[in-house]
């Protein structure tokens, strides 16, 4: 306690800038910070644990040769995950004092639960979720990178000189940060002609060699786009790269790359096609070829922006054959399948069925639109594999499985309120970022507690939102086919067709219901007034004030969790409103959710229940619907099917 009292008074100083000597160029500018929007769910201890874990971050920085650090405090259920990187060519002195700088910065960011500042000498981040550890480029808010400043001052004469000096040192950059131990190369070159020397690095966040190779990459096409000026910088989440002709770290401390590129170089290629006329245009086609389809994978991957196009023989060897023993779970888009690949990760593999994705180009549609979307409470999408009829889609495997399990299945009763409604917050955050934060508006037509996967400290992730249609930005609605399950569904969506994001709202707030009374959407109950579903139990249990008779009996609750427990079933049921106009968005869910306050002047009206006597529902469809326009009855099971198996991953 005492060391993180002097750490907080000591940043409370100005912010010092850390200087290196007899360098001409090593200004540490601040480049970049961002505080992030989403408040915390307890600001004060959200606060705390920051500023416990930024104090652990410069205790490991102050220990000789550490470039780069993680911590974490996970007190009170509101979490912080951070990480510190200083640049390699610093002394421990002048990475701390670069850290303290940056985080006299960050102390400014007092209202949301993620921030970062990028500083020419160190990077510092902070975040309420660790996934950002092994892929830096998880964001959240719509954080906008990458950033590349370019310097003001053109090379003198003769510029193509230098031009071709920085696109060759550069080259060297891009192609060794990733393969180098600690992710970390500098390099000078001279310029004999103007007696220049040119200094460049290239440093990656963290160990992903995938993602630290796709940002060099980006790093070197932007770098080489601010030539001819003297100096530039690029910056993304997984990476930093610089170069200059002043210089901003000694001569001596260049990394030697001879060993780390040995065997890439053009000329052991041009060698080896000189070891016989007879073997000349073999060697000459076979590396055309190898060419054009190496061109054409990195088109398509930069395309798919990082998920990676998996070999179905892979992923067949990976699934033991799509065994039955490796499968996780059955949907309406197919089976769900544990993989284990050669690096010994585990990964869930879904076999979409072909009738679900008409054509090929359909499929690599959706998977490009999916691959852009990074966020801490989405499911992410590592690649995917589409040889021949073959339609497959990677993703993250949580071992935790689905929400059911808790709820009704083999896990009932292990989740506390607190872990519930930091379900119930993410959800609304994941949402609220595939609605309105992502470029394109994502509505995903079938939340239900079995598209909802836990990690092992159980945040949710949504899963199957690849799969939904996507409504343009300036309509409100459309008339569409159905796709979901009834019982979560909206009245508007399950009898006319009419798709908005208000649809998601709803069945967001029949998942709510489910999460407190730890009971199925579509469960009948008797005790009230009469037999009735979950909706209108949770209706008849506000009406009459009774809410602790629909709260699941294993949450054993204090007086206080009571009342929070009460304001958000009052917060569910303005979700399930009709008409959709009274719903709330998912970012004014989001903000209500945030203290658990209480409906102030809105009224709540009862739901509009959807009837199922004889267990069928009309749909229309509009002339403008692609299905034909008539009504016509559709049988369709109002409860959840018993016989799948429930979703364990997506």
């Amino acid at each position: 306690m005492a060391v993180l009292v002097v750490f907080l008074l000591f940043l409370l100083a100005e912010p010092a800038i850390s200087q290196l000597n007899d360098l001409d160029n090593n200004s540490n500018s601040f480049l970049r910070w961002f505080c992030g929007r989403t408040p915390p769910i307890h600001p004060s201890n959200f606060i705390k644990n920051r500023n416990s874990t930024l104090a652990e971050l410069r205790r490991q920085l102050l220990t000789d040769g550490v470039f780069y650090a993680t911590a974490q405090d996970l007190s009170a259920g509101d979490t912080v995950y951070a990480a510190a990187q200083c640049r390699n060519y610093l002394s421990t002195d002048e990475c701390v004092a670069c850290f303290d700088a940056g985080v006299s910065v960050l102390f400014r960011c007092v209202a949301g639960d993620s921030a970062y500042v990028v500083v020419d000498n160190c990077f510092i981040r902070y975040e309420d979720y660790a996934d950002f550890y092994n892929n830096p480029n998880v964001v959240q808010d719509g954080v906008g990178t990458p950033f590349s400043p370019c310097g003001n001052t053109s090379a003198s004469q003769p510029v193509t000189t230098f031009e071709d000096v920085v696109e060759g040192i550069l080259t060297e950059i891009r192609d060794a940060t990733p393969k180098a131990s600690n992710n970390y190369v500098a390099l000078t070159r001279e310029i004999t002609s103007s007696n220049e020397t040119v200094y460049a690095i290239g440093q990656c966040v963290g160990s992903n060699k995938t993602a630290c190779e796709t940002c060099m990459n980006s790093a070197y096409s932007y770098l080489t786009n601010c030539l001819p000026t003297t100096d530039g910088r690029f910056f993304d989440m997984a990476c930093f790269a610089r170069y200059s002709n002043t210089a901003f770290f000694n001569g001596s401390q260049i990394t030697d790359v001879t060993n780390i590129l040995k065997g890439n170089s053009t000329k052991t290629i041009v060698a080896g096609t000189i070891a016989g006329v007879a073997l000349l245009f073999f060697i000459l086609g076979i590396w055309l070829l190898y060419r054009r389809r190496k061109k054409a994978k990195e088109t398509e991957q930069a395309n798919f922006k990082g998920a990676v196009n998996y070999n179905y023989k892979d992923l067949l060897l990976a699934t033991n054959h799509f065994g039955e023993e490796n499968i996780l779970g059955k949907g309406g888009f197919g089976e769900v399948f544990k993989a284990t690949l050669d690096d010994n990760s585990i990964v869930a593999v879904k076999k979409l069925q072909a009738e679900h994705v008409r054509v090929k180009e359909e499929f690599e549609n959706e998977v490009k639109l999916i691959s852009h979307v990074h966020h801490r409470n989405l499911l992410r999408l590592l690649g995917w594999s589409s040889e021949g009829s073959e339609l497959l889609l990677v993703l993250e495997y949580m071992p935790n499985g689905s929400l059911d399990r808790f709820l009704w299945g083999s896990k009932r009763g292990t989740l506390d309120w607190n872990q519930r409604y930091e379900i119930i917050f993410g959800i609304a955050r994941g949402l609220a970022h595939l609605h309105n934060e992502f470029h394109v508006k994502i509505i995903h037509r079938d939340i239900k507690s079995s598209n909802i996967l836990l990690t092992d400290d159980f945040k949710p992730k949504i899963a199957d939102f690849g799969l939904a249609r996507f409504l343009p930005e300036d309509e409100t609605h459309v008339v569409t086919n159905y796709a979901g399950t009834l019982g979560y569904t909206a009245p508007e969506y399950a009898l006319r067709g009419l798709l908005s994001d208000k649809v998601d709202t709803y069945s967001f707030g029949v998942v709510i219901l489910e999460i407190i009374s730890g009971r199925r959407s579509t469960e009948v109950k008797s005790g009230l007034s009469s037999a009735a579903y979950l909706l209108e139990q949770a209706w008849q249990s506000y009406e009459k004030n009774i809410h602790m008779k629909f709260i699941d009996e294993t949450l054993n609750l204090n007086q206080h969790e009571q009342e929070h427990v009460m304001k958000i079933i009052e917060i569910a049921l303005l979700c399930t409103q009709t008409p959709p106009s009274k719903r709330p968005t998912m970012s004014e869910m989001v903000l209500m959710l945030q203290e658990g306050q209480s409906l102030g002047t809105r009224q709540l009206t009862r739901p509009t229940f959807v009837q199922n006597h004889d267990r069928r529902v009309n749909i229309v469809f509009s002339k403008n619907s692609s299905a034909s326009n008539h009504v016509y009855k559709n049988k369709m099971e109002l409860e959840a099917d018993d016989r799948e198996k429930s979703t364990c991953n997506g």
